[in-house]
């Protein structure tokens, strides 16, 4: 427990396949993963990460300081020659100071990083816009839940006018909202859905509200006698995507699932594909940070634009040939297109034209695959923390912050919570 934290050296993707292509990226263009912390303090009554790091009031941090994160992340800059990261942390911002010393020491050392990240609410509105760009925030999952919900992580917050001010600012949106929860029925899902819908974020998860095990809501409706037997055949469905493991009070015999299906077919038909939508948004960030004066945040936006030219505006071609027939859509990707051009030249017509046609052709092959069965599986492969690699096993890799201090001094946010826990966990 006297040896320094060793983070892992790893990238967050795996073979990417989009518009029945597979991209073939370099490891520089895959976001590293950074995870500074375990659990959320916020505590929320379904979540199962919160349950499981000691619950309401309590998280695990890996790094107490912004020096120890800024240590980290340029150790993985240097090893895996990436600009971004993906943070594995159920809510980053949290720690305002160790964030704030980060976005201090980046703008000491003229670092344009970019971070992809999951944060609530109201922790988000307690920054500045000008603090979020400048520390490189490029990417935020939001828990947006459901219309009436009670979380106190929305408490005082309009999440419209947020989502919508971040997207301005070229910050991409993947919003999550939850089907199901007890005030629900069959009669009100239609207004449901169509206020998830009309947040119009990038992103948009739809998730059914599941009682897992360990969590207070798991507590609550077992209590409750509201839990359904493993005779019903649900425990290997109870994933969020499917459904219910307890008896609804309003939804019932599997309606959750079609519901389900709805809200994400809704969203795709009134919004659009989530990929014009997000190059959209960096649009809008590039034509409003094209010009600062903070070289760091002009380099950033740059890195994040330098598709638009070539394969986003055949993105872009591409969904303006697909919706031809349907012309509210094929008018609004007219439209990015056009803006598009506008900012990058003829380059950017040029492949958004010819690009687009042979993209088009592509999803169609890949739609007519799909439709008769065909699916992809992700490779399967082995690391070893300790020990001598072999058999197609390799060692994983990994760097120790040189700021930082022993396990002993990883602390709980609560102050109960007994030292010995962060040991275990980790």
């Amino acid at each position: 427990t006297e040896a320094p934290i060793n983070h892992p050296v790893i990238t967050s993707g795996i073979a990417t396949r989009t518009l029945g292509l597979d991209i073939f990226r370099k490891t520089s263009e895959v976001a590293a993963m950074l995870i500074p912390s375990v659990g959320c303090p916020m505590g929320c009554s379904f979540c199962s990460t919160s349950a499981m790091f000691g619950g309401r009031g309590n998280c695990i941090n890996f790094f107490e300081t912004g020096d120890e994160l800024f240590d980290i992340l340029c150790q993985l800059e240097d090893d895996l020659k990436v600009n971004d990261f993906f943070v594995m942390d159920e809510n980053f911002l949290l720690n305002k100071p160790r964030a704030l010393r980060l976005l201090e020491l980046m703008e000491k050392n003229n670092k344009p990083w970019a971070f992809y990240i999951f944060a609530s609410a109201n922790i988000l509105r307690s920054f500045s816009m000008d603090q979020l760009v400048r520390l490189g925030l490029s990417w935020v999952w939001i828990g947006l839940e459901s219309e009436d919900s009670n979380f106190a992580k929305l408490h005082g917050i309009d999440p419209k006018e947020l989502v919508a001010e971040m997207q301005d600012h070229g910050i991409r949106v993947l919003g999550s909202s939850i089907i199901g929860m007890e005030h629900h029925t069959p009669e009100n899902m239609d207004r449901v859905i169509d206020y998830a819908v009309s947040y119009d974020a990038d992103f948009h998860q739809f998730m059914l509200y599941t009682a897992v095990p360990g969590t207070p809501n798991f507590t609550e409706y077992t209590q409750r006698g509201m839990m359904k037997d493993d005779i019903e055949g649900i425990s290997s469905d109870a994933h969020g995507q499917h459904l219910f493991n307890y008896h609804h009070p309003h939804i019932k015999n599997g309606q959750e699932g079609a519901f389900l299906i709805e809200a994400f077919t809704r969203d795709f038909k009134v919004n659009g594909p989530s990929l014009t939508r997000m190059i959209k948004t960096l649009l809008k960030g590039w034509k409003k940070y094209k010009n600062d004066p903070d070289l760091r945040v002009r380099k950033r936006y740059e890195w994040e634009v330098r598709n638009f030219s070539t394969l986003y505006s055949a993105v872009v071609g591409g969904a303006k040939h697909y919706y031809r027939n349907d012309p509210v859509m094929r008018s609004k990707l007219v439209e990015l297109q056009k803006l598009m051009t506008a900012e990058f030249g003829i380059i950017s017509w040029l492949a958004s034209e010819l690009g687009g046609r042979f993209l088009l052709t592509m999803i169609k092959r890949e739609e007519r695959e799909l439709k008769n069965g065909k699916t992809y599986e992700p490779p399967t492969f082995y690391e070893r923390n300790f020990g001598t690699a072999g058999n197609g096993i390799s060692l994983s890799r990994a760097v120790a912050s040189r700021v930082s201090t022993s396990l002993d001094d990883v602390k709980l946010s609560s102050e109960q919570a007994p030292k010995k826990t962060a040991t275990k966990q980790r």
